[in-house]
């Protein structure tokens, strides 16, 4: 495996689904036989992986297919949510795919007015799709990818047939997973877009729009099983390495000022915002009308979180409105590690300067249970792990 520090572009000129997600990660390089080594640390039934050349429109690329044995029933989110908690993968992994799947699950869930832990799975509670979705997520930390953007999303039109009958293209869920996502529609008559293929691109892109400034170090298509008459069936992965090591991102600020509150509230509600996916939450002193001293309560979300932090504000608060805007961000790339200390294993961030120097930073919260528990002054806690790791 290399250092993440690449971009994986996906150029969706013909949609995106998870085999050919798969399918052009594997065409930038990725060894078959490793991969599915890999993906016998998730507890599934008997599978294989295929990969074979395909050619269409004159474009060669890689078509992956994932054949099963015995196929079991539809699964539940909270089944597939422990088999990929019990298995052996990789922190990053465990955690991107447990996200993406818990995108699904919200989106079927509300499509089929059902509970998430309780949601059926059809097509994408699979082995061939849990593998493909598990089997990208390895592709990309094989490859260095530290951050993945996309192109925007094309929608086909007609209808598709599933578990559930007949149902109009978009499928139901895949509409919900692109929410906040820029799409258009097209002329082709089929989906485009699978709802596998929405939840890996919305769960994992950081920004939609033209492909970023960088040095191409690679490209990778992945193809479908139709063929179209207007367009290649495939996905196009474009690796490369930014200009600036920055990672770029737009989030969303969501603002409201506060001058009549009990102070000991705030507490309370910076936990829940956090609790509901808030990046960060501020608390800023300021003066508003009549010279009277209050509160400007600043927080950064995630765009799909918009509804529940506006709904925390003025639940939780004394708040009678708010304001939201979205905030482009530039920021350091970072990946969660494991660092060795004379306290054990410790969580830690591995951040990589635009110099690409590398600096490793100490979860606070881990510090913070050491410095407990071994009666140790938080401050002497970092000095002995820096010291101990080569960071001082």
């Amino acid at each position: 495996m290399t250092e993440k520090n690449l971009i994986a572009y996906f150029d969706c000129f013909s949609g995106v689904s998870g085999d050919m997600t798969l399918g052009a990660l594997m065409h930038l390089g990725v060894p078959r036989e490793w991969l599915e080594e890999q993906l016998r640390a998730v507890p599934l039934e008997e599978f294989r992986l295929e990969l074979e050349d395909k050619t269409t429109h004159g474009i060669t690329g890689k078509h992956a297919k994932v054949i099963v044995e015995h196929e079991p029933h539809a699964r539940h989110f909270a089944t597939i949510r422990d088999i990929i908690t019990l298995s052996d993968l990789s922190p990053w992994v465990k955690e991107k795919g447990l996200a993406i799947f818990s995108r699904l699950a919200h989106a079927e869930a509300q499509v089929h007015g059902q509970t998430v832990d309780h949601v059926h799975f059809h097509e994408v509670g699979g082995t061939d799709a849990i593998a493909d979705i598990i089997g990208s997520l390895l592709a990309m930390e094989y490859l260095g990818v530290y951050e993945v953007q996309s192109s925007p999303l094309p929608h086909g039109t007609g209808f598709v047939r599933c578990a559930h009958g007949m149902l109009p293209i978009p499928a139901p869920a895949t509409v919900l997973l692109l929410k906040d996502c820029p799409t258009y529609g097209t002329d082709v008559p089929c989906e485009l877009v699978t709802p596998t293929g929405a939840a890996i691109v919305s769960t994992l892109a950081a920004r939609f729009g033209p492909q970023p400034r960088m040095t191409i170090q690679g490209v990778g298509y992945g193809m479908g099983t139709r063929v179209l008459e207007n367009r290649p069936n495939g996905l196009r992965v474009i690796l490369g390495k930014p200009e600036l090591l920055l990672q770029t991102d737009t989030v969303l600020t969501v603002e409201t000022n506060i001058d009549d509150m009990n102070p000991e509230i705030f507490g309370y509600v910076q936990k829940k915002l956090f609790e509901q996916g808030a990046l960060d939450v501020g608390w800023i002193p300021m003066f508003m009308k009549k010279n009277r001293p209050a509160t400007l309560v600043r927080v950064l979300c995630p765009i799909h979180a918009r509804d529940e932090i506006a709904r925390t504000l003025l639940m939780e608060t004394t708040a009678t409105g708010v304001r939201f805007f979205e905030t482009a961000r530039e920021k350091l790339p970072r990946e969660e590690i494991l660092l060795d200390t004379q306290f054990g294993q410790i969580r830690a961030k591995r951040i990589t300067c635009p110099d690409g120097s590398v600096r490793i930073k100490p979860e606070y919260d881990a510090c913070e249970k050491i410095a407990r528990e071994q009666g140790v002054p938080l401050v002497r806690v970092y000095e002995m792990i820096g010291k101990k790791s080569g960071l001082i």
